[in-house]
């Protein structure tokens, strides 16, 4: 476990100090230190111990998340570390976190959202519509995997997994000929020279939650909680709530291809999902309308509109193509 330590200022005994947990990419360590240095010019006298943590997740590099177990595989040694007290608090990216954290655990601030849109990155510099047939682009993401293909059924779909400077290696190598990859990362990490196209959410919708960061902490910790509360932005948390909600009520994971993207005018809150089997070739795209102040309730009640409109059926093809439990959605 490696240690980072951020001492604080002002005398020892006014110091309060925290344990704050992240995997040890470059980039989640660049998240864990922006919420960390956030804290700290809130709370001057906080020291903070910021502690890496490798999970599953980074262990297993091979086959796409769908098939060695999801994005939870990202989180679950770090849900261990908080319930046992070896950290106070842990940054996640949202895109990671299932619908639900685990029990005893709190979702306690969500962070103001970066660039939430998938980035092409091309190793000759061609867009999207640019590149040629049969050109090989990479993602382990099934999203991604379904919207490519629904663009442009032509291109070879490669598994490609690693953290983002491996992954750009591999293109640089030729092993690709482009990358998707989020923004967000690619701007957190300086790389945004790298991106040769941002892709527009009218085509390609990101996960729920992507661009922004999520700070778990244990339910009952209360001073923590309050400390990482400190760090929510608002208008950011209530778009990203209402796309988890629906995630949640219409069953989703990783292993099926789900996008969803909600923007807040004043009060207003604009939500699009899309559902698609991942072949791209059947797709269902719905919006909704509400207010921000009821986020969950604009996702939830589009997830039914969906389910309705026939998500559960594709969900269902899609679980069955893959080999997966066949499970109902919420409250079904």
């Amino acid at each position: 476990m490696t240690i980072r330590r951020f001492p604080g200022v002002g005398n020892q005994a006014a110091r309060r100090g925290i344990f704050v947990g992240t995997r040890g990419s470059k980039l989640a360590m660049v998240q864990a230190t922006s919420c960390v240095e956030a804290l700290l010019a809130r709370h001057p006298a906080l020291a903070v111990d910021l502690r890496v943590i490798e999970t599953t997740g980074d262990q297993l590099l091979d086959g796409p998340l769908y098939e060695v177990g999801g994005k939870g595989l990202f989180i679950k040694e770090l849900d261990v570390a908080l319930a046992q007290n070896q950290i106070q608090l842990a940054v996640h990216s949202m895109k990671d976190l299932p619908g639900e954290v685990a029990p005893g655990l709190v979702l306690a601030a969500i962070t103001e959202r970066a660039d939430p849109r998938d980035a092409l990155v091309s190793r000759e510099g061609q867009t999207l519509a640019e590149l040629p047939p049969g050109a090989k682009v990479g993602t382990s993401s099934l999203r991604r995997r379904a919207q490519l293909l629904r663009q442009r059924a032509d291109l070879e779909i490669v598994v490609v997994r690693g953290n983002v400077e491996t992954r750009l290696r591999k293109l640089d190598e030729g092993q690709v000929d482009a990358l998707l990859l989020a923004c967000a990362g690619l701007d957190r990490l300086k790389l945004g020279y790298r991106i040769t196209e941002r892709l527009d959410t009218a085509r390609f919708l990101p996960s729920p939650g992507q661009g922004a960061l999520g700070v778990v902490v244990r339910d009952k910790d209360l001073g923590t909680k309050s400390l990482a509360m400190g760090l929510t932005h608002v208008p950011s948390a209530m778009a990203v709530d209402s796309e988890r909600a629906l995630l949640k009520a219409i069953g989703g994971d990783c292993r099926v291809p789900i996008g969803a993207f909600a923007t807040l005018d004043g009060g207003a809150l604009h939500l699009e999902a899309e559902v698609l089997t991942p072949d791209g070739k059947q797709a269902l795209r719905m919006a909704k309308d509400g207010f921000g102040s009821m986020a969950d309730r604009v996702g939830e009640d589009l997830a039914q509109e969906l389910l309705e409109a026939g998500a559960y059926d594709l969900l269902r093809e899609t679980r069955a193509l893959l080999g997966t439990s066949d499970e109902s959605p919420a409250g079904e």
